[in-house]
């Protein structure tokens, strides 16, 4: 396993901020011009491996055991680390944290997968298989959301440790377009399809009103409608529903809308943010144009002086 000495410098800041005092040994120094020297000078390359090799045995052999169980150190060596149940990492470092979100990533395609499968099954009449593969989506995006939401504490730890605020930006949109993709995917599993499924060769049609009325006479009392007031248009995506299947939609369709809000929010809360930026550094810029034009009348009053001085002389 080879390492850059940067990255044992990572590795030292890293476990010392999580346990709070660096580890007994010190790093080995970095000496002078070293990134020349070292490629030339193997008296140089022993020397740093024999350092840094001690400080790693030092950190094993300490009496105390709090830097070498820490998760930086045993990542570093590449010792699995212990998860809780088998299931996913609770602390993260920048390498793990994209391995996670890398994870997450391929299990949302499988779910994908397995719902266009199902939909695929269900189009072709196999009703059995169908089921089947909506039962494994569903299996596969279990836990999901709380791995999600594991994923985004890490973020805000690592936030904590000193990442980037242009990296913490770009992992943070990664997070919510996870959790994005998580919801549509929720709602597919557990929604009934859109459009109402027939067994191959027969086709479902509405029943028209005039053949309703003739078999059931124009006066026959109005169906109980969902809603007070007027007759409610039924669609295409509520036909194939039941109560509790319209509640889940709206439910569904509620929860979207907050989430597009709290985006809309955040989108304007930024762009706030930058426009009193802006504003300030116009702001600026005016009274350095105002200093400029006060620089300027004063250099034309000197020089009209000097003229006039010259013209006396002349």
């Amino acid at each position: 396993m080879w390492r850059r000495y940067s990255e044992f410098d990572d590795l030292h800041t890293e476990i010392s901020k999580a346990v709070g005092s660096p580890p007994p040994p010190t790093l080995p120094p970095k000496h002078k011009f070293s990134f020349i020297r070292a490629r030339t000078d193997p008296k140089l390359l022993e020397e740093r491996r024999t350092g840094l090799e001690a400080y790693l045995r030092a950190i094993l052999a300490a009496k105390e055991d709090q830097w070498r169980e820490s998760f930086a150190f045993k990542d570093f060596l590449g010792v699995p680390v212990s998860r809780q149940g088998g299931g996913p990492p609770t602390s993260f470092t920048s390498a793990t944290w994209l391995d996670e979100h890398i994870e997450l990533q391929t299990r949302i395609r499988a779910v994908r997968a397995d719902v266009n499968k199902r939909d695929a099954l269900s189009d072709r009449g196999d009703v059995g298989a169908s089921h089947k593969a909506n039962v494994t989506a569903k299996a596969k995006l279990a836990g999901l959301s709380t791995r999600i939401s594991t994923l985004e504490r890490g973020l805000t730890e690592l936030g904590l440790s000193g990442i980037s605020e242009g990296e913490l930006q770009r992992r943070t949109d990664m997070v919510a377009r996870l959790r994005d993709d998580h919801e549509k995917l929720t709602k597919m599993v557990t929604v009934a399809r859109q459009t109402s499924r027939s067994p191959a060769g027969v086709t479902n049609s509405p029943v028209p009103e005039s053949d309703r009325e003739a078999l059931l006479g124009a006066n026959v009392l109005k169906p109980v409608t969902r809603v007070f007031g007027a007759q409610p248009k039924e669609t295409e995506q509520t036909r194939p529903l039941d109560d509790h299947g319209i509640f889940g939609l709206q439910q569904v369709h509620m929860q979207e809308q907050d989430q597009q809000l709290a985006q809309l929010s955040t989108i304007l809360q930024r762009q706030k943010q930058l426009g009193i930026a802006i504003g300030n550094e116009i702001g600026s810029q005016i009274e350095m144009l105002d200093d400029l034009s006060n620089e300027v009348d004063r250099v034309g009053g000197k020089l009209t002086t000097t003229n006039r001085q010259l013209n006396r002389l002349g």
